[in-house]
Order: structure tokens, then C-alpha cells, then sequence
């Protein structure tokens, strides 16, 4: 099995996109980020006739998460149910017998802003909850835009970047404990070629020069990374005409 995450950065205009990578990546499940539609605008229809069973949680313009799988879909939940937020940022699926989570984690635009504070507040009841999901779900699946580089080695220029939003130490603290949990890095299970990232900037010609980071992961708990055979980033996508500014990340499963 193959599980995939992408932060499409508006499915409205990167659909063509999402349909071309699935025609020659045919994953059983994908999850996604930043759709950025209302449900009535989801394209159910278009996904449905490539053999994909959708679910999503939209709002206009902003956030939104689905998940498509080729598998039957069971036991959907909306959110943390610890965390009262009307921005549509979690969505949770069961899946094959997998637990499938996609999150979508704040930005937090800039230490100490009101919008850190919120991301780390998120964050901690975010760790709160799968908490309990691990002991409900042993095959359990994080997968998403964390919006946070784990070391100094997914970031393009840690110097540059030192002390910012995404690498912060209380950002990286946070992440950290969800490995306290159990859940480990699909990506880090394997040796990976160096500078390495999932999302560049649309300025200063940040995809050509690799200005990267690496942001988008799967953490899979000790039952699935047992199961984990590979996980690669799939930078193709960034090269393509009008592309989101992240690229997908797989991970293989036995």
C-alpha cells in the first residue's frame, strides 16, 4: 500500500495537477492540504471517476483538508475534538484497517505573534489527542503539512532561518513530542539524499536555487514504520507550470 500528503495550495487550481500525478502515481491514499474550497465546491465527481472515495473538511479560501482512497472509508471525524477551531485543519479516516489522519498545522507567521501562540497551542492539544487515537489505533498514519522542519538538515540555510517561524526551538519541541509518542518520521527510516525538502518559496526563484524545507511528513506509529519499506519526496510537481508550492511525499507500506 501507498499513502501519500500534498499541500495543493488550492485544489480549485491545482486539480488538473492532483488528476496528472494520480494517473502515474496511483496511491491508495492521498492526503491533502490547504484545498481551500466550501464542500459544495469539493470535486467529488472528478476524483470519484478516477477511482478515488473522497472525504473532506473545506472553508472559503482558507485551510481545508480531504482525503481520497481507493479503499473503503469508514468512521470519518472533523477536527480535534480537544481543540474548539473553526478553521478546518484535521481530518481523520479509517482506512484499511489503518488510521488515517490529515492535518493541516498552523503557519504561525512569526514568533510571538498571535498566530504562533495559536499554532502552539493547536499543537499541544494536537499531541494531546493522538495520544489517545494511538491507544484506539495501533496502525495509525499522520500525514500532512506540519509546517515545521524537524533539524537543521531540512532546511536549506539553518543560519538564515535560526530563530524563525518553522525551526523555532518551541516549534521543534512540540514535533518532537509526537515521536515521544511513538510516531516516527517515514522519511528518516531510510537514508535520504542530502537537502531534501518538501516545499519552496515562489520568490527569489527558491525551487531552482533549492531553498527548500522540509515540512510535509508522515509519522507512522511503531506498528506501521515496522511496515515501512520506503518514503521518498516526489519533486516533479514543483517543476510543473503554476505549481503548489509543496510536492508530494510518499511512504510504502507492506
Amino acid at each position: 500500500m501507498k499513502i501519500a500528503t500534498w499541500n495543493v495550495n488550492s485544489l480549485k487550481v491545482r486539480l488538473p495537477h492532483l488528476l496528472a500525478w494520480l494517473a502515474n502515481n496511483p496511491v491508495d491514499v492521498i492526503c491533502l492540504q490547504e484545498t481551500k474550497l466550501t464542500d459544495d465546491k469539493f470535486p467529488v465527481a472528478e476524483l470519484n471517476a478516477v477511482g478515488y472515495e473522497v472525504v473532506f473538511s473545506g472553508q472559503k479560501t482558507y485551510n481545508g483538508v480531504a482525503i481520497l482512497s481507493k479503499l473503503p472509508v469508514t468512521d470519518v471525524q472533523k477536527n480535534n475534538p480537544l481543540f474548539d477551531d473553526p478553521q478546518q485543519r484535521i481530518l481523520a479516516a479509517t482506512i484499511g484497517g489503518m488510521r488515517i489522519v490529515c492535518a493541516y498545522v498552523p503557519n504561525g507567521q512569526a514568533v510571538d505573534s498571535d498566530k504562533y501562540i495559536y499554532k502552539m497551542a493547536w499543537l499541544a492539544a494536537f499531541r494531546d489527542w493522538l495520544a489517545t487515537e494511538l491507544v484506539l489505533h495501533p496502525q495509525l498514519a499522520v500525514l500532512g503539512d506540519y509546517n515545521i522542519a524537524p533539524e537543521d538538515r531540512d532546511v536549506h540555510d539553518p543560519v538564515e532561518w535560526e530563530g524563525g517561524v518553522h525551526v523555532s526551538p518551541a516549534e521543534r519541541a512540540a514535533l518532537a513530542s509526537l515521536s515521544a509518542l511513538g510516531l516516527q518520521d517515514a522519511f528518516r527510516l531510510f537514508e535520504q539524499p542530502e537537502k531534501s525538502y518538501s516545499w519552496w518559496d515562489y520568490r527569489m526563484m527558491g525551487f531552482r536555487r533549492n531553498r527548500g524545507l522540509r515540512i510535509d511528513h508522515i509519522l507512522l506509529s511503531p506498528a506501521l514504520a515496522a511496515a515501512c519499506t520506503a518514503c521518498t519526496i516526489d519533486r516533479e510537481p514543483r517543476k510543473w507550470e503554476q505549481p503548489s508550492d509543496h510536492t508530494p511525499v510518499v511512504a510504502t507500506l507492506t
